[in-house]
């Protein structure tokens, strides 16, 4: 079973929090932040506005997101964690060399 997001929502996989510090300290779980970025893994068809155009949505399934800290709801599908939100709540789209350099 796959959720088809409607209208204007984004499904998304938040993205591992950090454990350690640029320092080489390890954070416990306990006080760990939940991470405000994910990973797209479906996109409605977008919204219509007032003369019944479809608004298009501009993220697409795989693109690393950022998203505001109190948006969306999350759900579990097949044992795992998801949000599903409004492409309103995102707040930018991270390019690959953005995504490269934080993971180096």
């Amino acid at each position: 079973m796959m959720l088809r997001p409607l209208q204007d929502r984004v499904l998304i996989r938040r993205v591992e929090p950090e454990v350690k510090t640029a320092g080489g300290i390890f954070i416990p779980d306990s006080v760990q932040e939940k991470p405000m970025e994910g990973e797209v893994i479906a996109v409605g068809p977008g919204a219509r506005n007032k003369d019944g155009t479809l608004q298009s949505i501009d993220v697409k399934p795989g693109d690393r997101v950022l998203f505001a800290k109190w948006s969306g709801t999350e759900i579990k599908l097949k044992d795992e964690e998801l949000m599903i939100m409004s492409a309103a709540d995102i707040i930018g789209v991270l390019d690959n060399a953005a995504t490269a350099k934080r993971a180096a």
